[in-house]
């Protein structure tokens, strides 16, 4: 059974409607995270804003009733898990491998892909109508 990589979350309809929007945000805005612990203290984080509007982006795709998670781009999927993300089988995955369409190393005998390597992959293969074609050669990377 393969490992839980992505985990989604969402708001239910009822806490969709107790939060309000967030007007966007306009250059020059701060965005300031304010958090009550449990034992009633209060901390006021002030977030950077490249933070601010990922978390504004955030917020707008929960509210609108979007499921997300968040990713890392460098983080290493196995096979089953890259073809979660291309909504193929892993043969058709490990086949992408063997020929060169999608970078990948070796740990001990298992492969390894890079998220950002999967999603430029998914976004060639969705360009072209989701067609098998032959892209460009990539080499293999083996450690």
């Amino acid at each position: 059974m393969a490992s839980q990589f992505v985990q989604f979350a969402g708001l239910s309809d009822r806490d969709r409607k107790e939060v309000s929007s967030l007007a966007k945000l306009a250059k020059g805005d701060r965005v300031e995270l304010r958090i009550r612990r449990r034992h009633g203290q209060h901390e006021t984080i002030a977030l950077p804003p490249e933070a601010a509007t990922v978390v504004e982006t955030l917020l707008a795709l929960l509210l609108s009733g979007e499921r997300v998670a968040v990713l890392m781009e460098d983080r290493e999927l196995s096979p089953t898990e890259a073809s979660t993300i291309l909504g193929t089988s892993r043969p058709l995955v490990v086949h992408r491998m063997d020929i060169g369409d999608l970078l990948f190393r070796h740990v001990g005998k298992h492969r390894r892909a890079l998220l950002k390597d999967v999603l430029v992959l998914k976004a060639t293969l969705d360009a072209a109508g989701r067609r098998f074609t032959i892209l460009p050669r990539i080499r293999r990377i083996s450690l």
